[in-house]
């Protein structure tokens, strides 16, 4: 079981830690929403939950809820530049279909 960073993501979530004292590292999960079930959460940790497994990339560590861990696991979270702007994607092996407007996914965990 893993999630991992990919190099852009990885440099932009080092950015992001070494910007706001106190964030333990990166914290990624899901939650239900939208018309397909779930919605990608990527905020920083502030603090280690009792169920957190955590997954350390180089000198970034990545907190995920044991809730979370099976929608995520294989996960690669990569940083795509386009135009004016950059957007954290998610590569998640267990995704089934999306949702038309793309915020919200649904994965074999659902069947």
């Amino acid at each position: 079981m893993a999630v991992s960073l990919a190099p852009a993501a990885l440099d932009r979530v080092r950015r992001y830690l070494s910007e706001t004292p106190g964030a333990l590292g990166l914290r990624f999960g899901v939650k239900k929403t939208g018309c397909s079930g779930w919605q990608y959460v990527a905020d920083l940790a502030r603090e280690q939950g009792g169920d957190d497994r955590i997954f350390l990339q180089e000198d970034v560590r990545i907190y995920v809820d044991q809730a979370s861990l099976p929608i995520v696991d294989g996960t690669e979270i990569d940083l795509v530049r386009q135009k004016l702007g950059e957007q954290f994607v998610f590569r998640n092996p267990n995704v089934r279909a999306e949702c038309g407007c793309g915020e919200s996914f649904t994965t074999n965990e659902q069947d």
